[in-house]
């Protein structure tokens, strides 16, 4: 039986890239994709130009600022991001029939058995990277493999803009000189408790017995273990490509850029974060039960309280009662606040009844969301909104797994569809 071959395709500094076909002018200089220097919010992206001044992603906007004084900060637009995600979708689902978004600038495409239609990986991938550049005008690195583990990490050495392939019966080899923390999964934490042990690199980690890592780390250390031999386990690697892994909760947070206490404010902050939840849950078909208020106080004291619901609920004005009502029991009056979130969780497939005193108010606000939703897919996310959360207005956060993912199966019902 042939091995499996499976690609990674990433994106080149896809913000900033996206960014740069908007304004050419941007080309070859350190850019900062956010927001602005003096904001609490954190980066999204970086150019390359920008990276070797240390700046990265999820690193506070002020703190980049600090780092490379002479950045250029750009707030980003999400919706643009979509629209190339999705171009981006369009041009892998022509090499594979299984194609799997692991978010809006990557993807796994199981190229297994398209030899007689694509070539073989090498020629298949120089193929691939040529049609990319010239439908979307980006750059991209592909990483080839015989697992998406291998596939992932061979895309990241192949950066920017490069290929590489790793060959079957290889993968030991390519992975034992490269530091742990190169290991999908392997973060800061788990770095320093290998670094510890004096595992330094991925040829250390291999050599150690599988009983003894899992005694250590539970099911994570024989995942290591596997991972160490380059195989698909644990963590991402635990479905099959372009298998649709059920989320478990949907949570949207935002970060006041100046403490506020202001009543109005912070309810109409709660509206609007409900929307982005809500949006997300009709979006994937999922209802909750579960909904959940963080907050976050300007001592950076933070509290989580959550409610249960009778009946799940996708819709935005129920998701922002309960949130509203969990504020207020919970809020200490005239306190600043630093940060609000609100969170969706325990799913269930769908209602189990309508409120049968109010079935036409829950239809008629289906109705008005779903066709809401279908506007913003078109126009973006800030097209419409309610007008509780107006005064709440924020930029939507540009991060890797927006809403309208592409490529993610939707269970949602049309605009104006029954329910």
């Amino acid at each position: 039986m042939s091995p499996r071959t499976i690609f990674h395709v990433d994106m080149d500094a896809f913000f900033v890239s996206v960014e740069e076909l908007y304004d050419p002018s941007l080309k070859g200089k350190p850019v900062v994709v956010g927001g602005q220097r003096d904001e609490r919010g954190v980066v999204s992206a970086a150019s390359y130009a920008a990276r070797k001044f240390g700046v990265h992603s999820a690193m506070p906007l002020r703190t980049a600022a600090k780092l490379c004084p002479q950045a250029v900060f750009v707030d980003g637009h999400p919706e643009r991001y979509r629209e190339y995600s999705q171009r981006v979708h369009e041009v892998l689902c022509r090499f594979s029939p299984q194609v799997e978004m692991a978010s809006v600038d990557e993807a796994y495409l199981d190229m297994t058995g398209t030899e007689r239609l694509h070539g073989l990986p090498l020629r298949s991938a120089h193929r691939l990277h040529e049609a990319m550049k010239s439908e979307t005008q980006l750059n991209c690195s592909i990483g080839i493999g015989t697992s998406r583990l291998i596939a992932k990490v061979g895309s990241a050495k192949a950066k920017p803009n490069g290929v590489l392939w790793v060959l079957p019966a290889q993968e030991a080899k390519f992975l034992a000189p490269l530091d742990v923390r190169d290991i999908p999964g392997v973060g800061k934490v788990m770095e320093q408790k290998l670094h510890a042990l004096g595992i330094q690199r991925v040829g250390d980690l291999a050599r150690l017995d599988e009983g003894d890592l899992e005694q250590r780390f539970g099911k994570w250390g024989l995942a290591l273990a596997g991972k160490a031999r380059g195989q698909d386990a644990g963590g991402w690697f635990d479905s099959e490509v372009g298998e649709n892994a059920e989320p478990k909760s949907i949570s949207h947070e935002h970060t006041y850029n100046e403490d506020t206490a202001n009543p109005e404010r912070l309810q109409s902050t709660l509206m609007r974060l409900s929307e982005m939840v809500g949006r997300r849950l009709r979006e994937g078909g999922y209802f909750a039960r579960t909904i959940q208020l963080k907050l976050r106080y300007q001592d950076f004291t933070t509290l989580t309280r959550a409610h249960s619901l009778e009946q799940p609920t996708q819709l935005d004005i129920e998701i922002y009662e309960v949130a509203r009502r969990l504020f207020q029991q919970n809020w200490k009056k005239g306190a600043a606040v630093r940060l609000l979130g609100v969170q969706a969780s325990n799913f269930e497939a769908g209602p189990s009844q309508l409120d049968l005193l109010e079935p036409s108010r829950q239809q008629r606000w289906q109705k008005a969301l779903e066709a809401a939703d279908h506007l913003r897919d078109k126009f973006g996310e800030s097209t419409i909104g309610l007008a509780t959360g107006m005064k709440g207005g924020f930029r939507e956060r540009t991060h890797e797994n927006p809403a309208a993912l592409p490529g993610k199966l939707s269970k949602k019902k049309p605009p104006g569809g029954a329910v």
